[in-house]
């Protein structure tokens, strides 16, 4: 471009002039440029700056008041809120769970003598309608002692309905009270006892249930009832539980015997009469295993238990003091 009659300084002065003429107002570019986050924090907490004229400068030294601390929240009731499940399902999920669940997790979900707490599990915190645990109950965690269920989804889902309504955290109210389980009838109790659940073939109150009442607190009196303080993890039985008898035939017909260590479905291990002890490999039924375990009838009547017989069982043996 050439600009007639201009020369030298002129000319650049000139092309300086039309730059200015043409370049967009000054306003108009800072209204096109949108505030920073730092230029939004400014104007939304200085009060200066609100009362300002647009345009116009704020002071650098203009006072800023600090903002008040923010009290520190409680967290809602439940730290994992749910929609309230259907009622009916929580009592079946509930049965469900007594029978099948409770003789580990215990009656409350919150750990007994082989299962963890239920109720802050990763697992359960994560499930929503049952699937998640509806695929552990199928598969089971045979290495750390759960057995598969051949249960249904629907009783999955009613499980979880059931866990997912017990309250946890600050929500509880205080410390567990194990007492709070004692909500059965004593009288029923010692009917059960000396009669359907054939209680006192094996056990009596002048015996081994001699004040068995003071012996244990309720919540470990009830998980044990259901039991029969049997099982830990890894298919050990618990320090507590009589030993279980073992009768093993291997395949080239010798018969070896002892009492059980622990067993699952790859591996047994015993001791013999001499104290020494024994591992072998298991594959299918072979060897054949026989076990005689004092606790059987308790394993035995695990589908079979009402919660009203337990409750009122549990009432009365606490009563037994």
């Amino acid at each position: 471009m050439t600009w007639r009659g201009c020369t030298g300084v002129a000319a650049v002065a000139a092309m300086s002039v039309w730059a200015l003429v043409l370049q967009p107002p000054a306003e108009s570019a800072e209204r096109a440029q949108p505030a920073t986050v730092e230029q939004q924090t400014t104007q939304a907490t200085n009060p200066a700056a609100l009362a300002a004229p647009a345009g116009s400068a704020v002071p650098a030294n203009s006072a800023v008041p600090a903002s008040p601390a923010r009290p520190a929240t409680a967290p809602a009731a439940g730290d994992f809120p749910r929609p309230p499940a259907d009622p009916a399902a929580r009592a079946r999920g509930k049965q469900i769970f007594s029978v099948n669940c409770g003789f580990c997790h215990g009656s409350d979900a919150r750990g007994g003598e082989g299962g963890p707490n239920l109720l802050r599990s990763p697992l359960v915190l994560n499930d929503r309608g049952g699937e998640a645990i509806y695929a552990v109950m199928l598969a089971g965690r045979v290495e750390q002692g759960m057995p598969k269920f051949n249960l249904t989804f629907e009783n999955a889902a009613d499980i979880a309905a059931y866990v997912h309504s017990i309250p946890v955290g600050r929500t509880q109210g205080g410390v567990f009270d194990p007492k709070a389980i004692l909500v059965g009838n004593a009288a029923a109790g010692k009917a059960y006892f000396y009669g359907k659940g054939h209680c006192s073939r094996c056990h009596s109150l002048q015996g081994d249930f001699a004040h068995i009442g003071a012996r244990f607190d309720p919540k470990t009196l009830q998980d044990n009832i259901v039991s029969g303080a049997a099982t830990a993890r890894l298919g050990a039985p618990l320090p507590t539980a009589p030993p279980q008898k073992i009768r093993i035939t291997l395949p080239s017909g010798e018969v070896m015997s002892g009492t059980l260590i622990s067993i699952d479905d790859f591996n047994l291990s015993f001791t013999d009469a001499g104290g020494n002890r024994h591992t072998l490999r298991r594959d299918g039924d072979q060897p054949r295993v026989e076990i005689n375990n004092p606790m059987q009838a308790h394993l035995d009547m695990v589908r079979n238990w009402e919660d009203r017989d337990i409750h009122n069982l549990t009432a009365f043996l606490v009563g037994q003091q």
